[in-house]
């Protein structure tokens, strides 16, 4: 009886310290130590959930530089990426419109996050002519985005609590830098001349902005790049030009040149020469690794070149 006893001692001893147990335990531990898979809709959101998690959670941009998302239809990999995420952040207001529907069906079943459902509907802009009545380009008002972007911590803690206070103090950090860059920008436009302060580009993204920093905004296209432009609405927007004597108009690196060009033509037709100011970043930013592939970079890059081409300079 003794030595039985004994016996059992030694094989649970041998068990328990055996490389095979070990080894078990030690890929338990290391699956709970496992980052979080984070996929973002835009860039812009996906830059702004990295300033939040740093190295703790891995996160990827479904559309990258140049990407319409008004356009853009999920592949057969954005939909294995999707389900695979644990948390998905988007933009909402339909900007995302043809992912609407998987997105909801996600939501029903995993971490999906709007963050314009943050944004008080008093603050956005209304358009008849986009579905759902609202513009969905809000991260063109600095200090809005920043409002918007505050519901990221407890949302992307919901699926790891143990990371909510290093996520608000990023989020702080972050938000800090935001208040700044609306400060920079609210500077830089104020010192265009008011006649000039009147900005025309390839579509209606740029309400937020010509409201938060007192700019006038004219796109050929609506809200949506899905809205049609015709020979109407060009010699309406040349005429414009002309009247008011525009120096610079500016295209997006997400949308096509051609509407823009067909405006210029237009103008040195009437007499009026009018030169393209560069081209902006307005549904997509810049290629990764550059400056410009960051939300800040984005928005210092469009306000240099919006003041450039509006000063003559």
């Amino acid at each position: 009886m003794y030595w039985s006893l004994i016996n059992k001692i030694a094989l649970i001893i041998m068990l328990t310290s055996s490389p095979l147990l070990m080894g078990s335990c030690s890929k338990s531990d290391e699956k709970n130590n496992e980052k979080l898979n984070i996929v973002c809709t835009t860039g812009m959101i996906a830059d702004a959930v990295k300033n939040i998690v740093k190295n703790q959670a891995n996160v990827e941009a479904l559309m990258g530089p140049g990407v319409d998302p008004h356009l853009y239809k999920a592949t057969h990999g954005d939909l294995l990426k999707l389900q695979d995420a644990d948390i998905i952040v988007y933009n909402g207001l339909f900007l995302e419109g043809k992912m609407g529907d998987i997105l909801n069906k996600l939501s029903k079943k995993k971490n999906v996050v709007a963050i314009a459902e943050n944004v008080p509907s008093s603050s956005l802009i209304n358009n008849s002519s986009f579905q759902g009545a609202h513009d969905p380009h809000i991260w063109f008002d600095v200090s809005l985005w920043n409002r918007a972007l505050a519901i990221l911590p407890d949302k992307l803690s919901d699926s790891d609590s143990t990371k909510v206070t290093a996520y608000r103090q990023n989020y702080k950090t972050y938000s800090a830098r935001l208040d700044s860059l609306h400060l920079a920008v609210k500077s830089k436009i104020s010192s265009i001349p008011d006649s000039n302060r009147i900005l025309i580009t390839a579509h209606d993204a740029f309400e937020y902005f010509g409201k938060a920093y007192q700019m006038e905004v004219r796109g050929l296209q609506g809200i949506s790049t899905l809205s049609e432009y015709g020979l109407r609405d060009v010699s309406n927007l040349v005429d414009f030009i002309v009247k008011h004597k525009i120096p610079a108009i500016y295209t997006e690196t997400s949308v096509s040149k051609k509407a823009i060009e067909a405006v210029i033509e237009g103008c040195r037709g009437r007499g009026h020469e009018v030169k393209i100011g560069g081209s902006l970043y307005s549904d997509a930013m810049g290629e990764e690794g550059t400056e410009e592939g960051t939300y800040i970079g984005m928005v210092n890059a469009n306000v240099q070149k919006i003041y450039k081409g509006l000063t003559a300079e």
